[in-house]
């Protein structure tokens, strides 16, 4: 086996809106806590190349994955299917997807990106030279908490004290996994997998960093000086930290803390990691279309009506949350219409991309994934190891749950308007049924 990893600085300029937290809120960036950076990993065995780039951003559209690969494909002649674009979904970078009233992406920075990204696997290939792979599976309590059936709001002094665990662990990722990639001579890089959302900060925050996976993993890069490491985003649709929409300064506070947490996790694998052997590489990827609800011309005008009507009221006004989601909700309900008259196909293709790495199988979706899709995977591959990995080639929003479908709230109803689409239907079954399709197809 061979490996070769690629760090690209990925950091808009100061002033640049960034993404997450609610509708119209105007939150452009202040200044730089710690840099963006775009890691790659490329993998070669038996001639087979792969390639891997981590983002710290909240997601990337289809079109720059794939303005993305045709860079790499004219530099150094691999295909579309040998690279493979993910995000760790930070809400304290730049705002690069079209989220409606989420953020407006910056023109200059997402033209730039792709060459970036394209920049980071090129270096990785480059730098392939025969590596060893050791992997661990080790404790990572005390970070996460689910948001859509464990709802209680515990006191900040109570979840950063050093014992806290979640009222249900069982409902998160109560474990990471490691890969440290290294020669004789040193450490080349390193790999890590966990699923929770990554925001601790909150909407009035206005420092560009890559929230606890990306400060964690910028200091465990700093004990081994030359190495580069992945974070991995694992399905964390579900699951927040345990502080989530605190003031700057216990947000601030509590990053730090778990990032730290976080960082002695992703320690103790690098130490306890024991070789793998690694003699087989395979890449697939599935075009899709994903089911939607199928709202009538005449459901989308009443719904329409109801948003315009709380914008239209004479007591609106552009400083309620309220008004500005409802305006969120029209301006998606507009353009979704159009489509419709015109024509146009609104469940629009996507893709689903998987990697066999020796025993380990990666299996890639556009959303952000929740906890019991990943767990039906799991089962399925038993004793395989698996990692469904969220947020990749593509932003979709959320796949929900069953569950949290059938309450047809926020992640089912209310995001896939926001991203100027209809709600997915079925969603569980669906992403199940094709990443199991894929795996398959890696075996």
């Amino acid at each position: 086996m061979k490996c070769g990893f690629g760090r690209v600085d990925i950091t808009p300029r100061v002033g640049v809106e960034l993404c997450g937290f609610g509708a119209f809120l105007n939150r452009h960036s202040a200044g730089i806590r710690d840099r963006l950076w775009a890691r790659s990993l490329a993998v070669e065995v038996n001639g087979r190349v792969a390639v891997l780039v981590s983002c710290d951003l909240i997601g990337i559209d289809r079109a720059t994955t794939w303005k993305t690969r045709s860079l790499v494909k004219e530099k150094i002649g691999l295909s579309e299917d040998e690279v493979i674009i993910h995000c760790t979904h930070t809400h304290s970078g730049p705002a690069t997807v079209d989220l409606l009233g989420w953020g407006d992406p910056d023109p200059p920075y997402r033209e730039l990106l792709p060459y970036r990204l394209a920049q980071a696997c090129v270096q990785a290939v480059k730098n392939l030279a025969p590596a060893t792979l050791s992997w661990a599976r080790v404790n990572c309590p005390g970070i996460g908490q689910n948001r859509e059936y464990d709802r209680d709001a515990l006191p900040i002094e109570e979840v950063l004290k050093p014992e806290w665990q979640p009222a249900r662990p069982e409902l998160t990722d109560t474990s990471c996994q490691v890969f440290l990639f290294q020669t004789r001579q040193r450490r080349l890089g390193f790999m890590s997998y966990f699923g929770c959302h990554p925001v601790v900060c909150c909407s009035q925050t206005r420092w560009i960093h890559g929230d606890f996976c990306g400060v964690a993993t910028n200091q465990v890069e700093r004990d081994f000086p030359g190495s580069t490491g992945l974070f991995l985003q694992g399905a964390h649709g579900d699951v927040n930290t345990c502080v989530v929409h605190k003031p700057e300064p216990e947000s601030l506070l509590a990053l730090d803390e778990i990032a730290g947490r976080y960082a002695r996790a992703l320690r103790q694998g690098l130490s306890q990691a024991t070789p793998v052997e690694v003699n087989f590489l395979k890449v697939v990827r599935h075009k899709v279309r994903f089911l939607r609800h199928r709202w009538s011309l005449k459901e989308m005008k009443e719904r329409l009506a109801e948003q315009e009507k709380i914008i239209h009221s004479l007591a609106a006004s552009d400083t309620d949350p309220r008004v500005r989601l409802a305006l969120v909700y029209a301006l998606s309900l507009r353009r979704l219409i159009a489509a419709r008259k015109a024509g146009q196909c609104l469940e629009p293709e996507t893709e689903v991309h998987g990697l066999r790495l020796g025993p380990f199988l990666f299996l890639t979706a556009p959303f952000e994934i929740f906890q019991a899709i990943k767990n039906d995977l799991v089962r399925h591959f038993h004793p395989e190891p698996v990692l469904v990995m969220s947020v990749t080639n593509d932003f979709l929003g959320y796949a929900p749950d069953r569950t949290a479908e059938a309450r047809a709230g926020y992640a089912a109803r209310a995001v896939p308007l926001i991203l100027g689409s209809l709600p997915f239907r079925n969603i569980h079954q669906q992403l199940v049924r094709e990443l199991i399709r894929l795996g398959e197809a890696l075996k």
